[in-house]
C-alpha cells in the first residue's frame, strides 16, 4: 500500500494543470472575493470576510485537489485496465481504497498552506501559532472526507460521465456548503440543508479554531459519519467492479 501511496503523489506532482487548480486557483479567489474587505464582521459568524473567506477557501482547495484528482483519476485508470492489473496483487480493496485516499490527502496540504500564506502576508490576517497549527491539522484531516467520496465517484461513474458527475457534486457541496459565500445569507430553507451537508461542517471546524472554540462535537461526528459512508461505498464499489471483471 506504501507502494501505491508514493506512486500517487508522484503522479499528482507531475500534473501541472492539476497543481494550478488545486494550488494556486484557490488562493486567487481568496485575494479575488477578500479584495477590498475590511473589519466588519459577517452577520452570525462573528468573523471578518478575509478570515472567514481564508478557511472557506483552504477548504475549497483541499476539497479540489482530493475530489477532482481522485475521481477523474480513478475514472481512467479503470477504462486503461490499471485497476484490473491491481487486482492481480494481493492488495485488499480497503487497501486501495486507503491508499487513494491518503495519497489525495497529503496533495492537499499545499493548497492550504498558500492560502494561508496569503491571507497573512496580502491580507494581514493575524492569529496565534497555535490557531494556524490547528487550523492546518483539522482542514486537512477533514479532507479525507471528501478523498473518500472522490474514490466511490470514480468507481460509480464511467470514464465519459465522471467529469460532469464530479463538477455537480464539486460545485453543489461548495455552493450550498457556504464554501464560496456565508450561507447565513441563504433562505431559511437552504440554510436549514446546508447544515447536513459535510462541506458545512468541514469549514465549521476551522471557523471554530479561527474563534478560539473547540469544534462542535455535531460537525465532527458529522463528517465522521460522512467518511464511514463514503469511505464503506468505496470500498463496496471497488469489489463489485472485482466481480464484473
Amino acid at each position: 500500500m506504501n507502494s501505491l501511496i508514493k506512486l500517487e503523489l508522484i503522479r499528482a506532482l507531475r500534473n501541472k494543470k492539476f497543481l494550478f487548480f488545486s494550488v494556486i486557483y484557490p488562493a486567487v479567489l481568496f485575494l479575488i472575493i477578500a479584495g477590498n474587505a475590511d473589519d466588519t464582521k459577517i452577520d452570525g459568524t462573528g468573523l471578518t470576510l478575509a478570515t472567514y473567506m481564508m478557511v472557506s477557501m483552504a477548504s475549497f482547495g483541499a476539497l479540489t485537489a482530493v475530489l477532482m484528482g481522485n475521481s477523474e483519476r480513478i475514472a481512467k485508470e479503470r477504462e486503461s485496465g490499471w485497476v484490473r492489473q491491481l487486482r492481480l496483487t494481493p492488495l485488499p480493496g480497503r487497501g486501495y481504497v486507503l491508499a487513494k485516499t491518503a495519497g489525495a490527502a497529503v496533495v492537499s496540504l499545499p493548497s492550504i498552506v498558500v492560502v494561508f500564506l496569503a491571507a497573512a502576508v496580502i491580507k494581514d490576517v493575524r492569529l496565534d501559532a497555535w490557531q494556524w497549527l490547528a487550523l492546518t491539522g483539522v482542514i486537512w484531516a477533514g479532507s479525507l472526507v471528501f478523498a473518500a467520496l472522490g474514490v466511490a465517484i470514480g468507481y460509480l461513474a464511467s470514464g465519459d460521465a465522471v467529469r460532469p458527475i464530479t463538477m455537480i457534486v464539486y460545485f453543489g457541496l461548495s455552493i450550498l456548503g457556504g464554501l464560496w459565500m456565508p450561507s447565513t445569507t441563504f433562505p431559511q430553507f437552504l440554510q436549514d440543508i446546508a447544515k447536513w451537508l459535510p462541506t458545512h461542517a468541514y469549514a465549521a471546524l476551522g471557523r471554530a479554531v479561527e474563534q478560539s472554540q473547540a469544534p462542535h462535537t455535531t460537525d465532527i461526528a458529522l463528517l465522521a459519519v460522512y467518511f464511514v459512508l463514503f469511505a464503506g461505498g468505496a470500498a463496496w464499489l471497488y469489489r463489485k467492479d472485482t466481480l464484473k471483471a
